[in-house]
């Protein structure tokens, strides 16, 4: 969540931030007034949470006195009591104070979980580096890499593939759990589970340290990376004992050292995890409706990072490159997007996205989104850290990045390296994983 004490002291820069975004924020009564009813709530949150700081400050100052009245006035009423002298009138005075004391210290925490509830639905800031756009048709390209293949055959479609060579069953799935889901068989099974070996090991060899988490979280661990509250409709959810599904091992992985103190020594810290991923897709009614890009259930590899603050740029710099090692170890061509300020994860000061070229569906398709959320998620998640020889703690930079989402490469494995009599190459990184040169 956002510093309170930037939104006190900058306000401008939090709305500007907002703005970019495109989230209709206002500062003044005169603008707020400008937007719809629909939209005036939100476009008044900022302003909501200034006058609830103000009242907190004030409530605590006015206590503060109080309890220095209380201090001198407990001093009269022991001298009085040494002298033999009449404290009744002090002494009531004082349960008068008390109880008002009491009364400052319900109301401080009142204000303080209405402000908490305000921060934990606002999003970040984009950094001044990330392009301002409305949405993904104003994301910016970085660079490419590979040509997208031309075939001397029409190029077909994953899902045509894998039913063609019995490794993918979407209808036996869809009986099993409904629609959305995938069955993979045999070969499609192993390429899965070879993709999924490859790419941890890549990470691993990288000095990423392998973790494998638990994919039920508590709400607690789905607020510090953001998905709760505010996108409590996209997850799955088990309601006795609570448990969230994960959406990603973002939030598991980054929850590690939630609550916790690091040495910085300790930092860069680097993590990835293979998890089961889920997600009920809301709002995605009628799209990708067939193949594996968009399922409930997929087999993810992650990055994530915890750094010092001056450093995480060029750590997001370094772990956009790992995915696309993994990409360029695969053959596969593929573009990176500077995603503009509409277009940004909640949680997100700058993202990356790796979108991998598809020759059945001639486009490039996300497979990696690359992520420095500075110190969004660290707030949250009271994940701090301790500079040596320094008093005080800092919040640790935060960052994440699929490498990769397992499904969409075996989508653009499939469609890739397929051949005109209809079988399909493995690629030459995988081999040793699949133990297989072709699928067919």
């Amino acid at each position: 969540m956002l510093d309170i004490k930037l939104i006190r002291e900058n306000p401008e820069k939090v709305v500007d931030g907002l703005r970019k975004r495109g989230i209709p924020v206002a500062l003044s009564e005169d603008e707020i007034q400008k937007f719809s009813a629909k939209q005036a709530n939100e476009a008044s949150m900022i302003r909501k949470l200034l006058e609830l700081e103000e009242s907190r400050r004030r409530i605590i100052k006015e206590s503060d006195e109080l309890r220095n009245r209380r201090n001198v006035v407990s001093e009269e009423i022991g001298k009085l009591k040494r002298e033999k002298g009449d404290a009744a009138g002090l002494l009531e005075e004082m349960k008068g104070v008390s109880d008002r004391i009491k009364e400052f210290e319900e109301k401080l925490k009142s204000i303080e979980g209405q402000s908490r509830d305000f921060l934990l639905n606002i999003p970040n800031i984009p950094d001044e580096s990330v392009p301002v756009g409305r949405d993904e048709t104003e994301n910016v390209m970085v660079r490419t890499w590979g040509e997208p293949r031309e075939f001397d055959f029409p190029a077909l479609n994953h899902w045509d593939i894998g039913e063609m060579l019995g490794i993918i069953d979407f209808d036996r799935a869809s009986k099993i759990a409904g629609a959305r889901f995938a069955l993979m068989r045999s070969a499609g099974a192993k390429l899965e589970r070879a993709l999924m070996n490859f790419m941890l090991d890549l990470n691993t060899s990288k000095g990423y340290t392998e973790v494998f988490p638990p994919v039920l979280v508590n709400r607690e661990s789905m607020t510090g990376t953001g998905q709760l509250p505010k996108f409590e409709l996209e997850l799955f959810r088990i309601a006795d004992p609570e448990f969230y599904l994960i959406p990603t091992a973002e939030v598991p992985v980054t929850n590690i050292h939630r609550d916790e103190i690091l040495r910085e020594q300790d930092l860069p810290i680097y993590y990835t995890a293979y998890t089961p991923c889920f997600r009920r897709e809301a709002g995605s009614y009628g799209k990708d409706t067939r193949g594996l890009i968009r399922q409930h259930q997929f087999n993810k590899v992650e990055l994530v990072k915890f750094v010092k603050p001056e450093d995480s740029y060029a750590e997001l710099e370094k772990l956009t490159a790992d995915a696309e090692d993994i990409l360029k170890k695969l053959g596969l061509p593929y573009r990176v997007v500077s995603l503009c300020t509409g277009d940004l994860g909640f949680s997100a000061a700058k993202t990356y996205d790796l979108e991998v070229w598809l020759p059945g569906q001639q486009r490039y398709r996300e497979i990696s989104s690359c992520s420095n959320f500075e110190d969004f998620q660290a707030r949250r998640a009271n994940i701090r850290f301790k500079r040596d020889n320094k008093k005080g703690t800092e919040f640790v930079h935060t960052l994440n990045g699929s490498g990769l989402a397992i499904g969409r490469t075996v989508v653009a494995v499939l469609e890739n390296y397929q051949r005109k009599d209809g079988t399909v190459a493995v690629p030459e990184a995988l081999r040793s994983y699949v133990k297989l040169d072709v699928i067919g």
